[in-house]
């Protein structure tokens, strides 16, 4: 079975886009996820506490490498139930860093704050497609 997501491209700066799709939690709650083919994993948001739970292995710890020089340390979480479109997600794992400095940039910009970045791990898994025309994120099951 193959879901659409619907898209929103967004221009931080002159000619630097970025694609969102909005989720819905089970609390009930909404949140912008930014879509980076370019992360290797799944990262969320560990200041929204309460939307997912800190994994067993809480001893373990990954070195996540972004732009800048220094790898940033994270802890593994599991995310709550979530959605997207109509893609229940349960259990994802994900990167649990604080996204403090990439709201700022997407707020001033845009107004609004993401609460994570859909990874190459999960895009991967769903075979996802992304049609920059019609402005869809396609998952398979």
């Amino acid at each position: 079975m193959k879901i659409k997501i619907p898209l929103q491209i967004i221009e931080l700066e002159e000619g630097n886009f970025h694609i969102t799709a909005t989720g819905k939690f089970s609390n009930g709650t909404s949140g912008t996820w930014a879509i980076d083919t370019g992360a290797s994993k799944t990262v969320f948001d560990k200041n929204l506490e309460g939307l997912y739970s800190l994994s067993e292995e809480t001893t373990e710890e990954i070195h996540s490498a972004g732009i800048g020089e220094k790898p940033l340390v994270t802890r593994i979480g599991t995310m709550n139930t979530f959605y997207l479109g109509r893609l229940k997600v349960e259990n994802l794992k994900v990167a649990l860093i604080d996204l403090s400095h990439i709201n700022q940039l997407y707020y001033k910009a845009t107004n609004l704050e993401i609460c994570g970045l859909i990874g190459g791990d999960f895009l991967l898994k769903h075979k996802a497609v992304i049609d920059y025309k019609k402005k869809v994120l396609q998952l398979s099951l």
